[in-house]
């Protein structure tokens, strides 16, 4: 991360609804992926405990790709999109159910700090969940037997500005001023069809307010995930406050943590069921610390697949991993959940599969 100067304040981007339409293609299309319908998330959750994937960054960059780059793995869905898919590919091998796209830090103004127009910006947006998809095609034709979903990133304001303050969050910007930020890519999202919006890493409860305001009447579900810091959020809200703000929404079928020490997860997790009532969505990094300055992870891990249950027994029921969480973690977690190689199909009320 390289800018050391916050983004003034976001002047209302123009809706996608009002710019060209990318021309469909086999790489960008919305349309679902042929195979067997997978079952809203909503009812997976109901039904019991659906793997997450990993941490994308920490796959490419295994892979060789080099993401020293203020769009991170967003540059990839411009100059190597297959290795995203390959990416996802790796994790639904390894055993999980949905891929959370590489869009984390796909935001119209980031890509325009590259020389990156709308109309192109809108189609890289689409082309990470088309990618998410066409990884979750070929799982299947490889034997993957199980129901298999997309979640669309949204990463927070502050990883647009490439500066560490997503992680601190208090931007200085009204919750006006964040939502007409969130609003734009989220529509792009969420015409691409993805199962779920991921509003993820999000520091604090004005961002969370701005982003719950941002995806009403998408007609996409979503879930809510703040990275946190003890019993708190990244700027210092209690996470029962923090929790509340979404126990009401009728768009959010999840609410969580992510991007946070292992450790502070098992009373996040509790807070959030207890607040809420929803099922709760947990994926934290590996317990690694990064170090800004010398942009490196320092420490060990400490995430175990072992803690899994621990966190199912107090309500989550969606659970994967985020920075340098891989994907033989990823098949610990599985195996722990009771699943095999390939899994059996879930079997939800009302025959669903």
């Amino acid at each position: 991360m390289t800018s050391d100067t916050p983004a003034p304040p976001p002047s209302p981007t123009p809706s996608p609804s009002s710019s060209p339409s990318p021309s469909p293609s086999p790489s960008s299309s919305p349309s679902r992926d042929p195979g067997p319908a997978a079952p809203a998330l909503a009812d997976a959750l109901a039904a019991g405990t659906v793997v997450l994937d990993g941490g994308m960054s920490n796959q490419l960059e295994s892979a060789g790709h080099d993401l020293s780059d203020e769009l991170w793995s967003a540059r990839l869905l411009a100059e190597r999109p297959e290795a995203v898919t390959e990416a996802h590919l790796a994790y639904f091998e390894a055993g999980a159910d949905v891929a959370i796209t590489a869009s984390y830090q796909a935001t119209f103004e980031g890509f325009a700090h590259r020389g990156i127009g709308h109309e192109r910006a809108a189609e890289l947006m689409a082309l990470s969940v088309a990618s998410a998809r066409e990884a979750a095609r070929r799982a299947r034709a490889a034997g993957v037997i199980r129901p298999l979903w997309t979640a669309a990133s949204a990463g927070p304001y502050g990883a647009m500005l490439a500066d560490g303050s997503e992680y601190r969050g208090r931007y200085g910007l009204s919750v006006d001023a964040l939502e007409r930020f969130h609003r734009p890519r989220l529509e792009v999202l969420a015409a691409a069809g993805p199962d779920v919006l991921a509003l993820e890493t999000v520091p604090d409860t004005d961002e969370a307010a701005a982003l719950l305001r941002a995806v009403r009447g998408l007609g996409v579900p979503a879930w809510l995930s703040y990275t946190v810091d003890g019993g708190r959020t990244r700027a210092g809200q209690p996470l029962e406050d923090a929790f509340a703000l979404a126990a009401d929404a009728d768009e959010v079928i999840a609410v969580g943590v992510n991007c946070c020490a292992p450790q502070d997860v098992d009373a996040a997790v509790a807070t959030a069921a207890r607040v809420t009532g929803k099922p709760v969505v947990v994926y934290p990094n590996s317990g690694e610390a990064w170090d800004a300055e010398a942009r490196t992870w320092n420490g060990r891990s400490t995430f175990t697949a072992a803690q899994v249950e621990g966190w199912r027994a107090v309500g989550a029921r969606l659970i994967g991993g985020c920075c340098r969480v891989g994907p033989e973690a990823i098949t610990a977690i599985a195996k722990t959940v009771g699943r095999g190689e390939h899994g059996a199909p879930l079997r939800l009320p009302g025959g669903g599969s």
